[in-house]
């Protein structure tokens, strides 16, 4: 089967490449690490080995293994010293390499005696069991995650060295719902948002409020169809330039591309699964260009029925893992339910009909 492109459609590879053209990466900023989780590493600093030295799992009474072989309930064995107690995380004393909970140890008085034997390592946490020689805080390339951050924050390093690209929102009056997603995407792939709206949905208001001062990428939010109050890419023609509109994609063909300057404008529909198939297939491209992220993570499962597309114009597919399959939930167009139960996404080129159930295929998660 053979579809002709309409002509006022851009294809998607054609679009992509004028929107990454002459895009740099942004400049690295160290950030506290409340602030740098989802960002992309620049650097992977190594941190401490942890702990620095042997010590308590959990409270109890620090003892030498050697010194309780036989002691148990029915023969309790005396202690020529007192045992020290200690808490977890204290430092275990010296000559000591075992932890025993309180009640294995009885003290009456200046008296003590052990009820359980003990071996070397029970109830400690061995130097550098958490952390050893050579771990690094991070993977440059990769977003910072909870655990980089744990790792970071046990070895006291305290801030992060990571690119956040600037992201300037501008909503058109009605498509709040959709902005506040596509803000919510934005935050958890590592960018420091800002939104503001337009006083109105025409041309002027709109123009009024692109300013690309401040920021590394801006969106603007509905507006980009033919209707008669869509006025967002005249605003971005009348402000910069526009350098498509109208893409091959769906959902997302009334989406729009441009600059005001150097910086790189997406002008992104309105609705919510248009909006969504824009930014994964045209803005996370952009993102990962400034921050110099590594090539995504794709999962490989088979079809676990098929998906037809159109030859002629690239299809976005929702997929959610079933019985370690890809179950299609929508192609080209997507109920709003499909989006809230989607796990991953795949982009259909526009040279193909499609894939027939069974066919292993790369989808990237919608969270990673």
């Amino acid at each position: 089967m053979t579809q002709r492109l309409p002509p006022s459609l851009t294809p998607l590879d054609t679009a992509l490449a004028a929107l990454l053209r002459d895009v740099d990466p942004v400049a690295p900023v160290a950030l506290p690490l409340s602030e740098a989780i989802g960002c992309v590493a620049t650097g992977a600093p190594q941190v401490a080995v942890y702990p620095p030295h042997d010590i308590a799992a959990a409270d109890g009474w620090a003892l030498r293994a050697n010194d309780l072989v036989g002691a148990s309930a029915y023969a309790p064995l005396p202690l020529a010293t007192a045992p020290v107690w200690v808490d977890a995380g204290d430092a275990l004393p010296e000559g000591c390499d075992c932890v025993l909970d309180a009640d294995a140890v009885e003290v009456s008085g200046p008296l003590a005696q052990v009820l359980a034997e003990g071996v070397p390592g029970q109830g400690i946490r061995r130097a550098g069991a958490d952390i050893a020689a050579g771990t690094t805080a991070g993977v440059e390339g990769y977003p910072v995650g909870p655990a980089d951050l744990l790792l970071a924050g046990v070895a006291a390093v305290d801030r992060l060295s990571v690119r956040r690209p600037r992201l300037r929102i501008v909503n058109v009056p009605g498509a709040t719902t959709t902005a506040h997603m596509i803000a919510g995407f934005a935050r958890a792939a590592g960018l420091d948002v800002k939104a503001l709206e337009a006083a109105a949905r025409d041309e002027a208001s709109i123009a009024d409020v692109l300013d690309a001062s401040a920021c590394d990428l801006l969106l603007t939010m509905g507006g980009s169809g033919l209707g008669r109050r869509d006025a967002a890419v005249t605003a971005l023609a009348r402000r910069g330039e526009l350098l498509a509109h109208g893409i091959a994609l769906q959902p997302g063909r009334t989406a729009a591309l441009g600059r005001l300057g150097k910086v790189p404008v997406v002008a992104l529909p309105g609705s919510p699964d248009h909006a969504l198939a824009a930014w994964l297939a045209l803005v996370l491209p952009l993102v990962d260009r400034l921050s110099v992220r590594q090539p995504r993570r794709q999962m490989t499962l088979p079809l676990a029925r098929k998906i037809a597309s159109s030859v002629g114009i690239a299809e976005v597919a929702l997929l959610a893992e079933e019985h370690r399959a890809w179950m299609p939930l929508a192609v080209g167009e997507w109920p709003l339910q499909a989006i809230a139960r989607a796990d991953a996404w795949l982009i259909i080129p526009a040279r193909h009909e499609g894939f027939a159930a069974a066919t292993p295929v790369d989808a990237y998660l919608m969270q990673e």
